[in-house]
């Protein structure tokens, strides 16, 4: 792709006024033959001339050099999906020099590189090894520095933040996240019930509903998300973890989570499994297992962000996220992710000899089919 397309813009800008080549090299102060040459591409026109073209056609010399230093939210979304989906398919080398090179061409475009870092981490397990790993994260993560200091989007400065604490995170420096994070997720600040009576006091109560449906979704997510990583921190306290188990599952039936957001609910399968094993447990391990082959076996595919019956009028605010209803990595990758979480766990090393086990990984595998395995 040409970085400079000045030939498509003289030629339509030129014909939009009507004019020959001749009376623009007239008026430039350049023979015809020079003007052909610059519409058909075979040489630029001299730097000085640029302001005086610009000037003539009324625009700026970037909308005359073609150049687009930012990119839409669709084009955005298009670009990962695409890129997400070529992670999968393609050499990740490959791949990775087409999400630099975008990087570098639309360096000031802050949401694209927000989403070039996210590309990054969520297919970084990809690279190899873990040493080329770590770089791509270290990679990953000063796009996010550079968002987060430079843009002027505070919603999207904040999503950087919480990336580069997680790069942090996966990079094994726990204490950097700490000063990154510490104190600023402590406060409880929340409009959605002010913003929906005003809706309603104007006659709005659609609106009003749609505003609530989305807090009660977005809470409901980030509890269930808590408690699940709350429930690896209570290994050391059988009935507490019984507990705050029995609490998620019960919200997991209550939201019908196996229709609406089945991969809150494998995280919880997971990590309950991994700390039944700890305790010693391994009979409620194999439970859990089981129902978490059960899951991601089902017909949850392709899976999306989605409303349901309950939360019928979310579509529309998932429908304007940067990446829509897809989720940030492709399905290939997402189905081998459920494969590796019980057959590469060490948590699970306990259970090799159990038959129910090899069922269990017998399921997953035949769940996971890889078009590109000879």
């Amino acid at each position: 792709m040409k970085e400079i397309n000045i030939a498509r813009t003289i030629v339509t800008k030129r014909r939009e006024k009507g004019l020959t080549q001749e009376e623009l090299a007239n008026y430039i102060g350049v023979s015809k033959a020079s003007v052909s040459k610059w519409e058909t591409g075979q040489s630029y026109p001299d730097i000085t001339f640029l302001p005086q073209l610009a000037t003539f056609f009324n625009i700026s010399i970037d909308e005359l050099m073609g150049y687009e230093p930012q990119m839409s939210k669709e084009e955005i979304r298009k670009l990962y999906v695409r890129l997400s989906a070529d992670f999968a398919s393609k050499p990740f080398d490959e791949v990775l020099a087409s999400c630099r090179e975008i990087a570098k061409k639309y360096f000031s475009c802050f949401p694209l590189l927000f989403h070039i870092g996210l590309l990054l981490v969520n297919n970084c397990m990809e690279a190899g090894d873990k040493e080329r790993t770590h770089s791509i994260l270290l990679e990953a993560k000063e796009l996010f520095i550079r968002v987060k200091t430079e843009s002027e989007d505070a919603e999207l400065v904040q999503l950087a933040l919480n990336m580069e604490a997680c790069c942090a995170l996966m990079m094994g420096n726990p204490n950097e996240v700490i000063e990154l994070l510490d104190g600023t997720s402590r406060k409880i600040i929340t409009n959605e019930t002010l913003l929906a009576s005003a809706y309603q006091m104007v006659g709005k109560p659609k609106e009003a509903k749609m505003i609530l449906q989305v807090a009660m979704y977005q809470h409901m997510g980030n509890l269930f998300g808590a408690l699940t990583d709350y429930l690896m921190l209570c290994t050391d306290d059988p009935h507490r973890f019984d507990e705050s188990l029995k609490r998620a599952n019960g919200i997991a039936d209550a939201f019908d989570l196996k229709k609406l957001h089945p991969s809150l609910l494998m995280k919880l399968y997971i990590v309950a499994a991994q700390g039944y094993t700890m305790l010693g447990s391994n009979e409620k391990a194999l439970e859990i297992l089981e129902k978490y082959a059960e899951l991601v076996t089902s017909d949850i595919y392709p899976l999306q962000l989605k409303g349901d019956e309950y939360f019928y009028l979310i579509d529309q605010w998932i429908e304007e996220f940067d990446l829509g209803n897809s989720l940030p990595r492709s399905e290939k990758i997402i189905r081998k992710s459920m494969v590796d979480g019980v057959i590469n766990n060490p948590a699970f090393t306990v259970l090799v000899d159990e038959i129910r086990f090899k069922n269990i990984l017998g399921k997953l595998k035949n769940n996971y089919w890889d078009p590109d395995a000879p």
